[in-house]
């Protein structure tokens, strides 16, 4: 099945959008009207240029109020189909999308439209083209895709078809299963968006708040499995209208209107595979995060060690061929790499000491790597040394790297064989990574989430604000339903935000803090106390606060107190963290315990915590404004 998309989707000058949609991997594009008219090129060049980036224009669109209109306005609308399908022509396209009209002067019925797009039809046929019909969420008579198909099947003609969008139809809660005894041949072209949940004006929803299918909350995959069940064999089209796209990045926007069709149309062959098989592997199981990469080096490592070891991580093991150390404890490892050459350094040299790579356990690498291929994601190696075993790892977004592990022998024994590793330190009690923060600018939210949730099994909350002194950050979690990888995404608008001056500091360097799950963080702390190890330090404001929000024991509230631990609870269980200080480069680390089931992340703590941080960056002196 062909992929496509419309210009009108992503940022750029149409040269610039064309160049990302074929590299992006899309077959053809639906050209908006408004893209090719503000180009210098004439019609024809405009369609060799398209062709020679090995696209095909599979739409032109939109062609506004067109039918049911009284005399002259209706003959003015043929005379302005006439010069559309001489425009087409001359680009090399033959299907044009009509919308239902909202035109002012438009007398409805379904008898008058389907005589109009009978006529319509026939002037098409003369020329070899075709017209498509579409029915908008608002349009002032026909706004429901079942009312454009009845208009389509009186109009009865065989150049004459059904175009479907899944915004005007999810977007009215239209209930999709009704596109099921559409004949498949009649629908001539298929449009999908997404979006979130937003009770608001129809129109303007759907003009700034569209994106692409799996970033939304609209039910696109049961959309598809309609429409597949049609027979349908058509071109799949994205049409996206979202103010955050038509300023973002042109490359990485295609390339994730790519991944989601490609994501999408599994989804649908794996929920109807008596209609489709599947032709990708499914979704990775995560199993966890295998270890966490640090590029880092000279006086900039000497700390980053130091902490490490206030942490009571040990170094177990020094990489046979390269400056990489290997610090653990329980099933938690870091990775330092203080090599000069290769991707770490060249992220040291950007970003400064930031971490560099992601090791992701999973059920099977090989499947999981070849699923993120069909994605679109590009495949990363490096040379390998003596005794190196070859590990599949994929480029992420803003220059990220994840390594991709599971239990086959010649992924289960990289730290032996390349560390000389075997031991299992004391340690403080910490086993294991509960979650990764990962922090952006607010316009890659959407891109990060749909990378995770195509790639991996998992499943995104809603965005929730997180308050900081200086502005707002918003939070979304991605995580598997058995909360082995759970990774919060942080969206910062302003570099006056602890998570916004991260980015800018870094140069946009992703994960901002690891969160260390103990057992017993009492337990844990006062053996961290020991080795010199000290807390981010909360004010007694907010353990007042405490007791009169929960109903706390005395002795616990004051233990709380003594290290510093915040608490949270659900209906479930109760949440203990603390906070490692922030380093140079503004990560930290965060030190966390579940009790009886809890699945937050201590949400309601953050504007405290960031408020703490903060103050730990101020100089001494310096009054708070």
């Amino acid at each position: 099945m062909k992929t496509s998309i419309a210009t009108v989707s992503i940022s750029g000058n149409l040269r610039e959008k064309l160049a990302a949609i074929a590299a992006a991997g899309f077959d053809g594009i639906e050209i908006f009207e408004q893209d090719f008219i503000a180009d210098e090129a004439s019609p024809r060049e405009i369609g060799n240029m398209i062709r020679d980036h090995g696209l095909e224009i599979t739409l032109f669109q939109p062609f506004r109020d067109f039918e049911a209109l009284p005399e002259p306005y209706r003959a003015k609308a043929f005379d302005r189909a006439e010069r559309k399908f001489d425009v087409m022509q001359e680009l090399g396209t033959d299907l044009i999308l009509i919308c239902s009209s909202v035109h002012p002067k438009s007398l409805g019925g379904i008898d008058r439209s389907a005589a109009d797009f009978h006529e319509l039809g026939e002037r098409a046929a003369k020329r070899g083209l075709r017209v498509g019909y579409e029915a908008l969420a608002w349009g002032r008579h026909i706004d429901d895709h079942r009312d454009a198909w009845e208009v389509v099947r009186r109009a009865d003609h065989p150049n004459t078809g059904l175009i479907l969008d899944s915004f005007h139809t999810l977007g009215r809660k239209l209930d999709p299963e009704s596109i099921r005894s559409i004949p498949g041949d009649k629908i001539f072209f298929v449009q999908l968006a997404d979006a979130p949940l937003i009770e608001m004006d129809l129109l303007y929803w759907s003009r700034h708040f569209r994106n692409m299918p799996g970033e939304g909350d609209l039910d696109v995959t049961r959309f598809m499995q309609a429409v597949m069940a049609t027979g349908y064999s058509g071109p799949i089209s994205l049409e996206i209208f979202n103010d955050q796209f038509r300023g973002g990045n042109t490359k990485s926007i295609a390339q994730d209107g790519y991944r989601s069709l490609v994501a999408l149309m599994d989804d649908v062959a794996r929920a109807e595979p008596e209609i489709d098989s599947p032709t990708i592997p499914a979704r990775a199981q995560p199993l966890g995060v295998s270890f966490v990469e640090f590029a880092s080096r000279g006086d900039e490592a000497r700390d980053l060690e130091s902490l490490l070891s206030a942490l009571a991580f040990e170094k177990v093991g020094t990489h046979l061929n390269k400056a990489v150390t290997l610090w653990q404890q329980g099933d938690i490892r870091i990775v330092i790499n203080e090599e000069t050459s290769g991707h770490a350094a060249s992220m040291w040299s950007a970003r400064g000491t930031s971490v560099c790579d992601l090791g992701i356990k999973v059920a099977d690498a090989t499947a999981a790597t070849e699923r993120a291929k069909a994605l679109g994601a590009d495949p990363f190696a490096q040379p390998l040394g003596p005794g190196e075993l070859p590990i599949p790892a994929i480029k992420g977004l803003s220059g990220s790297l994840m390594h991709l592990l599971d239990d086959t022998a010649d992924m289960d024994q990289v730290w032996s064989r390349e560390f000389a590793s075997d031991a299992t330190p004391t340690g403080a009690g910490m086993t294991h990574i509960d979650h990764l923060a990962q922090t952006m600018s607010y316009d890659e939210m959407l891109s990060w989430s749909l990378f995770y949730t195509s790639l991996f099994d998992m499943q995104k909350s809603p965005i929730a604000d997180v308050i900081d002194p200086d502005g707002l950050v918003r939070s979304q979690v991605v995580e598997t339903k058995d909360g082995a990888l759970k990774v919060t995404l942080n969206g910062a608008d302003t570099h006056r935000t602890l998570a916004g001056s991260f980015l800018a500091e870094t140069f946009g360097a992703s994960v901002q803090h690891v969160a260390l799950a103990t057992q017993d963080i009492f337990a844990t702390l006062a053996t961290l106390k020991e080795r010199g190890f000290e807390t981010l330090e909360i004010p007694s404001n907010y353990y007042a606060d405490l007791t009169a929000r929960f109903d706390l024991p005395s002795g616990l509230l004051a233990q709380m107190q003594q290290h510093n631990v915040l608490y949270d609870q659900d209906d479930s269980g109760s949440f203990f963290q603390c906070y490692a200080p922030t380093t140079a480069a503004g990560f930290f680390f965060e030190i966390i315990q579940r009790a009886d089931g809890y699945r937050g992340f201590g949400g309601p703590n953050a504007p405290f915590r960031i408020a703490a941080q903060k103050r730990m960056q101020r100089p001494k002196g310096v009054p708070a404004r």
